[in-house]
């Protein structure tokens, strides 16, 4: 008897936990590297910092700036978010297009728009696809992902930790908070 209850406990087993084929969203990262669910995409910070405009490698990340784009002032700094976004899904879903960088004390920050191989633009990603795609500059380079670009006040850097908010209609926001 104790066999056949065994065996009854282990099948039930089994079946429930086949159940658990739900995934389960995360809108919240405690630090970059850590995945987000915005939708049925993940998003994945792989990487934040200051850029600098005397840098060599800065300089190209900093190209296609919009015409008329004033320099930055004494209080401001450019910061750089590279995103990498995965579609495991079987259908073609559009990417975010809103991202916002919050500090602790409600200030709100809206990406630059640039013009240039290592920007991030949001466009309709492919069934099991990864972005950057493949073979492209911002996929190949030493960051492997796709640049949002913010321009910050240097007191938002006081006011940390700075969270990326990422919104897509129809979703609920996901937030990363980014290491500095």
């Amino acid at each position: 008897m104790s066999r056949l209850l065994t065996f009854a406990v282990l099948a039930a087993a089994l079946v429930f936990a086949g159940c658990g084929d739900k995934h389960e969203y995360n809108l919240a990262a405690e630090t970059e590297g850590e995945y987000v669910d915005v939708g049925n995409l993940v998003y994945q910070v792989q990487m934040s910092r200051f850029l600098n405009v005397g840098d060599r490698e800065d300089v190209e990340y900093l190209e296609g700036l919009p015409a008329g784009e004033p320099p930055l002032t004494a209080d401001e700094t450019w910061f750089g978010v590279w995103m990498r976004v995965k579609n495991y899904t079987n259908e073609t879903l559009p990417t975010a297009e809103n991202f916002v960088v919050v500090d602790t004390q409600g200030a709100r920050f809206e990406p630059v728009e640039l013009d240039n191989v290592f920007a991030y633009r949001p466009f309709n990603l492919g069934a099991d696809q990864v972005y950057p795609l493949p073979d492209t500059a911002a996929s190949s380079g030493p960051i492997q992902g796709s640049l949002i670009l913010f321009r910050l006040t240097n007191d938002s850097l006081q006011n940390r930790p700075l969270k990326l908010e990422i919104e897509q209609e129809g979703f609920e926001t996901a937030e990363i908070d980014l290491d500095l």
